[in-house]
């Protein structure tokens, strides 16, 4: 591809802000789902897929007939053995990744309060609890900073991003 950044044939090369999100075509839908208990949150430390070896909250692909939220259910029940209940959608995020990859990523997230079980430990991923304010951004992707704490204060939010593997580019986040 000449060393081009693509989405369906859309030139990003060297100018990540001048996408036109209205028009962005993801190739991946995916879900992330914040289990909360008291001003705790449940992460994982991710061991399979996109992002392994991050910390991150349950999530990954939505599947073909699936909703975005039965799909965060699912994620959950698979990577952590918890069932949720009654998880809400706090935000849309998309990344635009402009590495050899190009990942389009359209990601809906939620958050839940209700749910059964004690998370347990999977091949995809290491449940723990984690204060608020204690959340180990550091060992996250760089635009979790910007959304996750006015997430877990109750707001929702849609954000864009660009990614050149694990360096955000470009970032625009907005409150509803």
């Amino acid at each position: 591809m000449d060393d081009a950044i693509r989405n369906r044939n859309v030139d990003y090369r060297g100018c990540p802000d001048k996408i036109d999100w209205s028009t962005w075509d993801p190739n991946m839908h995916a879900t992330l789902l914040f289990i909360l208990r008291g001003k705790k949150v449940l992460l994982i430390h991710k061991k399979t897929g996109l992002g392994a070896g991050k910390v991150n909250a349950p999530g990954g692909k939505i599947e073909e007939g699936e909703t975005a939220e039965q799909a965060a259910i699912r994620e959950v029940r698979e990577e952590v053995k918890i069932e949720v209940d009654s998880p809400t959608e706090m935000g849309i995020l998309r990344f635009q990744f402009v590495d050899d990859e190009c990942l389009a990523l359209h990601c809906t997230v939620f958050c839940a309060s209700k749910f059964q079980g004690n998370p347990s430990k999977t091949t995809e991923a290491e449940p723990f609890w984690c204060s608020f304010d204690e959340i180990p951004y550091d060992q996250m992707w760089a635009d979790d900073a910007f959304w996750i704490p006015g997430m877990l204060s109750g707001k929702k939010f849609d954000g864009e991003f660009v990614f050149d593997g694990e360096l955000m580019l470009w970032s625009n986040l907005r409150w509803r």
